[in-house]
């Protein structure tokens, strides 16, 4: 934790070396690279924003989707919602023009956005994993245990848990003493990137940094390889083949989004600082800020019959059973 000196070493130039804008550097030495990424990440962004709603109207209107998985499915879809939209608007604009700027509040504003988005999901990728072990090992109280209430308190835990942290992350790098140049070499306002700019030393708030990846990452995907560990377990042992084939597809699509989103998020903030290697980094960055928002609607759709079911559902033409267009017109005249 931060002594007396560092903490005053913090406090000490935080008003002098508040900068007007921060330069993101992004990958402006590979200009041709630019212009494709802006192509891609324009694409993937109209993918992400149709996926995730999608995927939330479509948990809301169908009561077969009225179930704890779905909840916390249509948590994690706002969540990615508002991550990607809280990093990628600005990195588009920063990747047309030569102009690579932030302002400081908005540098601020993103950086306290982003990384409590980020630590919320690492918990309610976990709180998932909790609702499928309950589903599968413990299948005949899995209605008592899944409760309202609990799911709401579950849910809570995860966003309040994960937006404490980035408020005491965000305080302790933007009273950070910084270099004159402000220039971070990354496309969007990283901690990482942000502590390399730093001209005093960051030892602390390097493990600082080390203590809160331990809480948010390292802790919560423990939880989750123990838990699919009960889960398989409890597979293992089921007599019917269709029973084990129906549970290893429902966790199947948790385990890609885990391992894609954990698997990434540690290859930027677990490595020592000397072997930091930014453009590998920036990739990495891009590819859980940006391309796993876009790909989890595809991964339970594709993956999950009930989901399939619920949108063929709301595409169909057939009164009687299109559910969805009476329930949308039940709420439009309502309103």
């Amino acid at each position: 934790m931060l002594s007396k000196v560092d903490s005053q070493e913090i406090m000490k130039g935080s008003n002098l070396s508040a900068p007007a804008v921060f330069i993101l550097l992004g990958f402006s030495d590979y200009p041709q690279l630019e212009k494709v990424l802006l192509l891609v990440i324009s694409i993937i962004y109209a993918l992400t924003l149709m996926g995730n709603t999608a995927i939330i109207f479509v948990s809301y209107l169908s009561p077969k989707l009225h179930t704890p998985m779905y909840f916390f499915l249509s948590n994690l879809s706002f969540l990615d919602l508002c991550f990607t939209t809280s990093v990628v608007p600005q990195m588009l604009w920063n990747l047309k023009g030569p102009r690579k700027t932030i302002t400081y509040t908005g540098c601020v504003i993103q950086f306290y956005i982003a990384l409590g988005l980020g630590s919320t999901e690492c918990i309610l990728l976990t709180v998932m994993a909790y609702d499928r072990f309950n589903a599968i090992c413990r299948p005949l109280h899995y209605g008592v245990i899944m409760n309202p209430k609990l799911l709401k308190q579950l849910a809570a835990v995860a966003w309040i848990s994960g937006f404490v942290e980035s408020t005491i992350q965000t305080i302790l790098i933007f009273h950070l003493s910084l270099c004159s140049h402000h220039r971070v070499d990354d496309f969007i306002c990283e901690e990482p990137a942000l502590i390399k700019i730093a001209s005093v030393d960051t030892a602390f708030l390097e493990n600082e940094l080390s203590i809160f990846t331990v809480l948010f990452v390292v802790i919560p995907l423990g939880l989750i390889v123990v838990s699919y560990g009960c889960i398989v377990r409890s597979v293992l042992k089921m007599n019917s083949a269709e029973g084990r084939r129906r549970a290893f597809g429902t966790c199947g699509s948790h385990m890609i989004v885990v391992t894609l989103f954990f698997g990434t998020i540690m290859s930027v903030y677990i490595q020592p600082k000397s072997r930091y290697t930014q453009n590998h980094s920036k990739f990495l960055t891009l590819f859980y800020t940006v391309v796993t928002p876009s790909l989890n609607p595809l991964i339970y759709t594709l993956r999950n019959k009930e989901v399939k079911w619920a949108i063929k559902k709301l595409l169909t033409t057939d009164p009687n059973v299109n559910v969805f267009r009476t329930k949308f017109k039940t709420y439009s005249g309502n309103s």
